[in-house]
C-alpha cells in the first residue's frame, strides 16, 4: 500500500542509510552507493561527499539523483526519491557533526568527526528536493 504524503516523508526523515544514483555514463548503470543523508518533512534533502570525487563529478555532470531508503521490520517499506540537483555548496563542519549526530551514538561522534576531519578532506553539500516520490509499506511476511 502507498504511504501518505505525511508518513512518507516522516519515514525519509528518519535516519536511514540511503542507496543514491546517478547517471553515469553511455553503457554504464548508475553510480549506486550508500549514503548518510539529512531531510526534514517539507524541506530539502541534503548530505555530503568528497569534493572533486567520483560522485561529485557525476552529480555535477547529470544534475539529477535518485535516493531509497528501505527497512524490513517491524514491515516492509521503502521510500524513494529523485529530483535536480537544487545546489551544491562547500560543506561545512556543523554539517560534518550534525550527521555524526544523527547517525551515530553519542560517545562515537567526536572520534568519528575527528577522523573525518583528518582523513577526508575538503567535502561539498549537495542539495535536493524530492520532486518524484515512490513508497509503499508491504506489510509484514
Amino acid at each position: 500500500m502507498a504511504l501518505s504524503k505525511d508518513e512518507r516523508e516522516q519515514f525519509l526523515a528518519e535516519p536511514h542509510v540511503a542507496a543514491l544514483s546517478v547517471h553515469a555514463g553511455a553503457e554504464r548503470g548508475p553510480l549506486t552507493v550508500p549514503i548518510w543523508y539529512q531531510y526534514r518533512p517539507g524541506d530539502e534533502l541534503w548530505f555530503t561527499t568528497g569534493e572533486g570525487s567520483r560522485k561529485h563529478r557525476l552529480i555535477e555532470a547529470a544534475g539529477h539523483i535518485s535516493l531509497m531508503v528501505d527497512r524490513v521490520e517491524p514491515t516492509v517499506r521503502y521510500v524513494a526519491v529523485d529530483g535536480p540537483v537544487e545546489r551544491i555548496e562547500p560543506g561545512t563542519d556543523d554539517q560534518l557533526i550534525e550527521m555524526a549526530r544523527r547517525y551515530l551514538p553519542a560517545d562515537a561522534v567526536e572520534p568519528y568527526v575527528e577522523m573525518a576531519r583528518r582523513e577526508h578532506g575538503p567535502t561539498v553539500a549537495v542539495y535536493l528536493r524530492p520532486q518524484h516520490w515512490l513508497s509503499a509499506d508491504m506489510g509484514s511476511f
